[in-house]
């Protein structure tokens, strides 16, 4: 197909295991909406005490009404006790309107919720199955893992109840999750959809613009009419605007970058800029190593430090007072 790109053919079995995952994960969210839908309908507004309705309290409390318990307490003790939720607050909200109909639905979704979440764990465990078959490019006693991202457990990287974040550096050669807002499932979603081998595209220009995060200049008459992003369907695009949007909060020079294109362009245009730096950093990562990364993002964090301070020069310039660096006093002898 002329203007396609397809990775390799090992990458390509990855990345039939990690789509089908995905496609498992979206009909899975659609059931438990269902349960959600049907306890509304039921005039239970559980959802609003306890929003993970899918979660071990909330198929705990499922299995009881499905078995013909009604007794508010009784339910409310199903209750995990690391939910916040008091037990009065539970109680108030399990009395309702227990009809057929919604209970069916109720049963039919908690069934299928149930039995998706079996065959997810089955393509976890053929992941790390493949993923532990793979020959090793790094040897870790040479090149030892980086410490975790401050912030970040090793439950977030955990794929069939084990953390699999050092096995991608070792088993890939590279090192994604070292980035902000990137975990083991982004990254391997990186390395399925584009492969560890970028050098069909000649610069991050192309790669970008594969991806579908630059911006597609229409110009007619030397006149810009439109500056939007191509339309695609690239699920690598979406694992990083799913990480750009994930850096709100982020203490860093990537986060810094997020807000301030949010608060420039927009909420989904901000997701989008930052996107597109994300790709920028993944290609010169996966093409040139992590020494450059890393003294790429240093630079960018010690120009922006000058570009905040220059700022504020010039702000206090213009109202009238003077900056001052502030001096570290000795400590007073005793």
């Amino acid at each position: 197909m002329p203007g396609s790109f397809r990775p390799e053919a090992a990458d390509g079995v990855w990345r039939t295991c990690l789509r089908q995952r995905d496609e498992l994960v979206g009909t899975r969210s659609a059931h438990c909406q269902h349960m959600q839908k049907a306890l509304l309908q039921m005039n239970i507004p559980l959802p609003q005490v306890r929003s993970d309705v899918a979660g071990v309290s909330g198929l705990a409390i499922s299995d009881a009404l499905l078995k013909g318990e009604r007794d508010p307490a009784r339910l409310a003790a199903l209750v995990d006790r690391r939910v916040r939720a008091t037990a009065a607050t539970l109680q108030q909200a399990l009395p309702g309107d227990y009809r057929a109909e919604p209970l069916l639905v109720r049963r039919q979704a908690c069934e299928l919720y149930n039995t998706d979440d079996a065959h997810l764990n089955a393509w976890d465990e053929q992941i790390v199955r493949a993923t532990a078959s793979l020959p090793a490019k790094v040897d870790p006693a040479l090149k030892p893992l980086p410490a975790r991202k401050p912030g970040r457990s090793a439950c977030q990287d955990k794929m069939a109840g084990v953390d699999r974040r050092p096995e991608l550096p070792e088993k890939f050669g590279v090192e994604l999750t070292g980035m902000e807002g990137i975990g083991v499932l982004t990254a391997l979603i990186l390395l399925t959809e584009v492969g560890p081998n970028v050098s069909r595209f000649h610069s991050e220009k192309p790669f970008c613009s594969w991806l579908g995060l630059c911006p597609d200049n229409r110009i007619s008459g030397g006149k810009v009419l439109s500056r939007r992003t191509r339309r695609v369907v690239n699920r690598a695009s979406d694992a990083l605007r799913m990480a750009a949007s994930s850096l709100d909060r982020s203490q860093t020079a990537l986060g810094g970058f997020a807000r301030r294109m949010k608060a420039r362009l927009g909420a989904a245009e901000g997701i989008t800029a930052t996107a597109h730096k994300l790709a920028r950093i993944v290609y010169r990562l996966l093409k040139h190593g992590e020494a450059c990364v890393r003294q790429g993002l240093a630079a960018y964090e010690k120009k922006f430090a000058e570009r905040k301070l220059h700022a504020l020069q010039k702000t206090a310039t213009a109202m009238g007072f003077e900056l001052v660096q502030k001096q570290t006093l000795p400590s007073a002898v005793s």
